[in-house]
């Protein structure tokens, strides 16, 4: 078995007054912590039933809330060989001149593909002024690192050809954050043009789990942490390469970007240290941090999480210029 968890889980407290009713209904309401299953890496059939059990529940809880077809157009194509979702609001112009919003599905970099792809963005796409590109990219455990970034890079590449770079924000929640800045990396390196912004919404930038966060939040949020499914995913590299985790890579030159997390969130020391290396690389970046929000938010359906996403669609909006 492979398990490289060290820390406790602490206990979790009550919801505090501080946030909203609907804050602490949802926090009061969370699920005990989940670990990761035991598996050992190279049970193969082991992790895709564990990912299958994952994902089924969370098609069958989305699928009601799918705007519909008049309020969001969806066509699937193949690009460069990576299946890509594209969604479009439909007050939007199906034309080369809308800008777009490449956004990489989380999921711990193991699941969240196929339909839960898009069903994730659905509904922040359709409030969007622009289309929604969503690769739908290969994943462990039949396709780790770097499959993942292999698909999302020629995604990108793709965007390129066909529009400006000043009108092609990346977007990434968790591991989605992860692939994300890993891109932006990987394209500077590659000679590629940067996007207008990257959002990184509670991002997995550090695979090495090296932050305080990891210690002092392991049991307050619902997220486990997440190192057998990092090796997984990486498949004998290095854990601190920057196409792994971005946190330790050269940020010299990236875009203008969002960060976010809460108190409450795992992630939290990957949003703190990812903002301070920005700004020491010279980047505009800002950084939001929500009082006792877990990784994830509170479920959509608190006036925190909207205001996150007011927040997003204002960096969107003014990056892009929509």
């Amino acid at each position: 078995m492979t398990d490289t968890t060290t820390t406790t889980p602490r206990s979790r407290p009550p919801a505090p007054a501080s946030i909203s009713e609907q804050a602490q209904q949802a926090l009061n309401a969370a699920p005990p912590l989940d670990p990761m299953p035991q598996l050992d890496l190279d049970d193969t059939q082991g992790w895709l039933h564990w990912v299958e059990s994952r994902e089924a529940p969370g098609r069958d809880m989305l699928a009601p809330l799918m705007p519909p077809a008049d309020q969001l157009a969806r066509t699937t194509v193949n690009v460069d060989g990576v299946p890509t979702y594209l969604l479009r609001p439909t007050h939007v112009a199906d034309d080369s001149t809308t800008p777009i919003v490449i956004e990489i599905h989380g999921g711990a970099l193991l699941s969240g593909g196929g339909d839960l792809a898009w069903m994730m963005t659905a509904g922040k796409a359709t409030n969007r002024n622009t289309s929604t590109w969503v690769p739908d990219y290969r994943m462990p455990p039949l396709h780790p690192y770097p499959a993942a970034l292999d698909d999302c890079l020629a995604v990108y590449r793709h965007a390129l050809a066909d529009h400006p770079p000043t009108r092609i924000i990346i977007s990434g929640v968790s591991a989605g954050a992860n692939l994300a800045a890993a891109l932006a990396l990987r394209a500077k390196d590659e000679g590629l043009a940067m996007p207008a912004a990257l959002v990184l919404l509670t991002p997995q930038v550090d695979l090495t789990e090296s932050g305080d966060s990891f210690q002092t939040n392991h049991g307050i949020d619902t997220l486990p942490p997440l190192s057998t499914t990092n090796l997984l995913y990486a498949n004998g590299h290095d854990l601190a390469h920057p196409y792994l985790s971005p946190l330790f890579g050269d940020l010299t030159g990236l875009p203008p970007t969002f960060l976010q997390a809460g108190t409450r969130d795992l992630f939290l020391s990957n949003a703190v240290r990812m903002h301070r290396k920005l700004l020491a690389a010279g980047v505009d970046v800002e950084l939001h941090i929500f009082e006792a929000m877990p990784h994830g938010g509170f479920g959509a359906n608190a006036p925190e999480d909207a205001d996150l996403a007011a927040e997003v669609k204002r960096f969107e909006e003014q990056h892009l210029q929509t």
